[in-house]
């Protein structure tokens, strides 16, 4: 039964996962973008929901709209004055980037909340789901159907909306996209906006489950490359299943013997998937030629 909990729980924390990599691979696809900042944005997204639930008591599930609004526009803002001008350069120019923007947040958050560890604390985190000897905590379930809730309108929005057509013929075909009229660098824009978003929204989710500092977002950025790789570079269906395998894998070490290597498994998932499937589970696309679908 214990190994039955812990797969449980960690299909549950794959929800997550996949909210988190899906706005990740959104960028990549779009922008063909490396986003070293995802993880600061992340924890952007949960210090503000921190902030809403300590100065005014708003539930922490009610802030996720402010968070993927205000990480909506400020992504959109870095896209549009900053990463646009280096987009065409060399990967290595926008790594460089983005790794500065990285740095930039953290120390941001620093100055605004100190490096103390924060968490946001429920009067009814201690609910759970009782199923005979598995115990599931409600606020984990709630996690887990918001975050495939937010995947599904993002699907619904990019498969049957005519910017979200404009978002898939940027990512295939940017100079064919601007032969048709599509406005490329608006589109670009948001499509980082979008994938900001989503960064938002999952750390006000991840705020109601576990405790955060401003320099924890790398093994975010980490956890969403790693994903985005295993499930298929642009495949939003395999950034679900990728997510779920990291979540169980995760959960697994670390309930039934070796919790010092619960980080770990993200990079032994990653040498797996290199050498042995470079495309990924449901990827048929590598490198710069992914493409969000």
């Amino acid at each position: 039964m214990l190994t039955l909990q812990v797969v449980l729980s960690g299909i549950l924390l794959g929800g997550l996962y996949a909210c988190m990599a899906i706005g990740f691979s959104v960028i990549w696809g779009v922008t063909g973008l490396i986003n070293l900042a995802h993880g600061s944005m992340i924890l952007t997204g949960a210090y503000l929901t921190w902030w809403l639930h300590v100065h005014t008591g708003i539930d922490p599930f009610l802030t996720l709209p402010a968070a993927a609004a205000l990480l909506f526009v400020l992504g959109a803002l870095l896209q549009r004055f900053l990463i646009e001008r280096v987009i065409h350069r060399s990967m290595f120019m926008t790594l460089v980037l983005t790794f500065g923007v990285n740095m930039v947040v953290i120390n941001i958050l620093l100055q605004l909340f100190s490096a103390d560890i924060r968490a946001v604390t429920m009067p009814y985190a201690s609910a759970a789901l009782q199923i005979g000897p598995i115990r599931l905590p409600w606020t984990r379930i709630a996690v887990f159907v918001l975050a495939l809730g937010l995947t599904g309108l993002l699907y619904l929005f990019m498969s049957r909306s005519r910017l979200g057509n404009a978002i898939h013929a940027v990512a295939q075909n940017p100079r064919g996209a601007a032969t048709l009229g599509i406005d490329v660098r608006r589109v670009r824009m948001l499509a980082f906006g979008i994938g900001a978003a989503l960064a938002g929204a999952s750390g006000s989710l991840m705020a109601a489950l576990y405790a955060f500092s401003p320099i924890a977002g790398d093994s975010f950025t980490l956890k969403s490359f790693v994903i985005v790789l295993l499930g298929g570079l642009g495949s939003m269906t395999g950034a679900i299943v990728a997510a779920i395998v990291l979540g169980v894998a995760e959960n697994l070490v670390s309930g039934l013997g070796a919790p010092g290597l619960r980080d770990a498994v993200s990079f032994f998932l990653l040498l797996a998937i290199l050498l042995l499937r470079p495309r990924g589970l449901f990827g048929t696309r590598t490198g710069g030629d992914a493409r969000v679908r």
